[in-house]
C-alpha cells in the first residue's frame, strides 16, 4: 500500500491537470462565494437570509472541478492505456483502487478546506460589520457548515471516482455525475406533488448541501447531517460498485 500511495501521489503532483483542477476548485469556490455575498442588501441591523450558506455558495461551482479531477484519476488512465502499466506495477487491484481513493481524498480535503476558509474570510470582509457573528468559526452552526462542506466535497470526489471506475469513459462519467448533481434537483422542482418533490430532494446526492444551512432548519427537506449521510451512501455505493468491477473486468 505504501508503494501504491507513493505512486499515486507522484502521478498527482507531477501531472499538470490535477494541480490546475485543485487550484481551480479553490478559485472558483471563492470567486462565486464572493460575488454572492457582494450583492447582499444589508440594513443597519442585519443582513437578511442565511449569510453562512450564501458565503459557501461557491461550492456549487467548485464541486464540478472536484468531479472532473476524480474522474480523470481513473478514466484518464483507461483512455491512455496507462491503467495496464499501473496494474502491472501493482497487480493487486484492490490496493490500486484504495490508493487512488485515499490520494484523492487527501487532495480534495486540503483544497476544500482552503476554499471554504477563504470563502468565509471573503464573506467577513465583504459583508459590513454589524455585530453579526454568523460568519465566525467560533459559532457552532457556522463551524458545522464549514466542516460539513469540506466533507461534502470529499464525498462528491469519491462518488465521481466510483462512477468513473464503473463507466471508464471520462466524458460519460462527468456527464453522469453532473446530471446527478444538477439535473436531478431541477427535475424535483418541476414535480407538482410536494411530497414527491421533498422525497427526490432527500434522495439525491446533492442532499448533502443541506449541511450548509444554519437558519430555519425546519424548512429543509432533510436535516444537515442526514443530508450529508445521503451523499455518503451514494459515494459508498459507487465505490463498492467500482471496486468490484475493477477486480472482475479486464484492463481494456
Amino acid at each position: 500500500m505504501r508503494a501504491a500511495l507513493h505512486a499515486e501521489w507522484t502521478k498527482m503532483r507531477t501531472v499538470v491537470s490535477p494541480r490546475w483542477l485543485l487550484l481551480g476548485t479553490v478559485a472558483a469556490t471563492v470567486a462565486l462565494s464572493t460575488v454572492a455575498t457582494s450583492v447582499v442588501n444589508c440594513t443597519a441591523g442585519h443582513c437578511g437570509g442565511d449569510t453562512t450558506e450564501l458565503t459557501l455558495m461557491g461550492v456549487h461551482l467548485g464541486q464540478v472541478l472536484v468531479a472532473i479531477l476524480a474522474v480523470q484519476i481513473i478514466s484518464g488512465e483507461y483512455g491512455t492505456g496507462m491503467i495496464r502499466t499501473t496494474l502491472t506495477a501493482v497487480p493487486r487491484r484492490a490496493t490500486v483502487f484504495r490508493a487512488k481513493a485515499i490520494t484523492l481524498t487527501g487532495a480534495v480535503a486540503v483544497s476544500g478546506t482552503v476554499a471554504v476558509l477563504a470563502s468565509v474570510l471573503a464573506g467577513r470582509l465583504v459583508l459590513p460589520d454589524i455585530g453579526d457573528q454568523a460568519l465566525s468559526l467560533t459559532d457552532g452552526p457556522t463551524r458545522r457548515a464549514a466542516f460539513g462542506t469540506v466533507l461534502y466535497l470529499v464525498l462528491i470526489g469519491l462518488l465521481s471516482f466510483g462512477i468513473a471506475t464503473v463507466v471508464r469513459n471520462s466524458a460519460t462519467s462527468i456527464g453522469g455525475v453532473l446530471a446527478l448533481l444538477y439535473i436531478l434537483p431541477i427535475v424535483s422542482q418541476t414535480i407538482s406533488d410536494p411530497d414527491w418533490q421533498r422525497l427526490l430532494q432527500r434522495l439525491g446526492p446533492s442532499a448533502g448541501l443541506s449541511v450548509q444551512t444554519t437558519t430555519d432548519l425546519g424548512s429543509l427537506p432533510i436535516g444537515p447531517w442526514a443530508g450529508l449521510g445521503v451523499t455518503a451512501v451514494w459515494a459508498a455505493a459507487a465505490l463498492m460498485a467500482g471496486g468490484l468491477l475493477l477486480r472482475k473486468r479486464d484492463a481494456y
